[in-house]
């Protein structure tokens, strides 16, 4: 029977429902052999993904996900195989995370303005001990009652550009694939079906070493399309479900978007050779 990989998923350590446990649980349940946790900002859920992964026979991959700005348009990157104890790796975390908090006050204090009556605890309360995010905001903003469904914040405050929107800080895209190399691990561009050809081959010059072939927002051929870029530019290809959980309504999609084993092989020759 073929090994089943996805290695794009998401737990509460960032802006996704499950907690580690639940996730590897879940994970069993689609009978998902090999995963890795790809947290925004954040890498928090790994060891504890690890040891219980361990448990259920689940193999985990430590894992992020960054944003980096290039052309105006934010961009995501993966990384995979990272060491999560590497100093300039949680010096970032750190930095990013604060400033994660600070641009959520800025939100609130936009909505606040707008007549929305939200408040910083309010957020954090669903955040917790997350990198805190839009959605953290959004479902906040659900349980107050402020909206009547998750994605009716997005669309009326909190999308790009709307009356509530607040930039991120990003690093660099040059900076942000040097963290990922420093840190032992491998780069790839996540989801980039929306993404401007000029903004892929800035990245190819930059140094990716690969990027998210397979993922839901991917149709057949856009799957063809990066397939081709992967082979013409000598990238590795990576894919999956970009699973989050709970209001998102994404549970179909786990085990529905799944890597090929032998790309992942493809990653550890990669690495090996670097190593060597």
């Amino acid at each position: 029977m073929s090994v089943r990989v996805d290695l794009h998923m998401h737990t509460t350590y960032s802006d996704g429902f499950y907690s580690p446990l639940e996730l590897i649980q879940k994970v069993n349940e689609r009978n998902i052999d090999i995963i890795s946790i790809t947290d925004h900002d954040s890498v928090n859920a790994i060891e504890e993904a690890i040891t219980i992964g361990n448990d259920f026979g689940v193999k985990v991959i430590p894992g992020l996900e960054i944003s980096t700005d290039i052309e105006d348009k934010e961009v995501h990157l993966l990384g995979y195989f990272i060491d999560i104890n590497h100093p300039e790796l949680k010096k970032y975390l750190s930095f990013f995370r604060e400033e994660r908090y600070y641009r959520a006050t800025r939100i609130v204090s936009k909505l606040n303005k707008i007549g929305i009556e939200i408040t910083i605890d309010d957020v954090m309360e669903v955040a917790k001990n997350s990198a805190v995010g839009r959605p953290h905001i959004a479902m906040a903003m659900l349980n107050i009652g402020v909206v009547s469904e998750y994605y009716e914040a997005f669309e009326k405050y909190l999308r790009d550009n709307g009356p509530a929107y607040e930039r991120k800080i990003h690093v660099s895209p040059q900076s942000a694939l040097k963290l990922i190399s420093d840190a032992g691990g491998l780069s790839f561009i996540a989801h980039p079906g929306h993404l401007k050809e000029s903004i892929l081959m800035n990245l190819i010059n930059a140094g990716i070493d690969g990027i998210e072939v397979i993922h839901p927002s991917h149709n057949e051929y856009q799957q063809k399309f990066y397939r081709g870029i992967v082979s013409q530019y000598c990238l590795l290809e990576s894919g999956g479900s970009d699973f989050h959980g709970g209001k998102k309504g994404d549970d179909n999609n786990l085990g529905a978007y799944l890597l090929n084993p032998q790309r992942l092989e493809d990653m550890r020759q990669i690495l090996a050779t670097k190593i060597t």
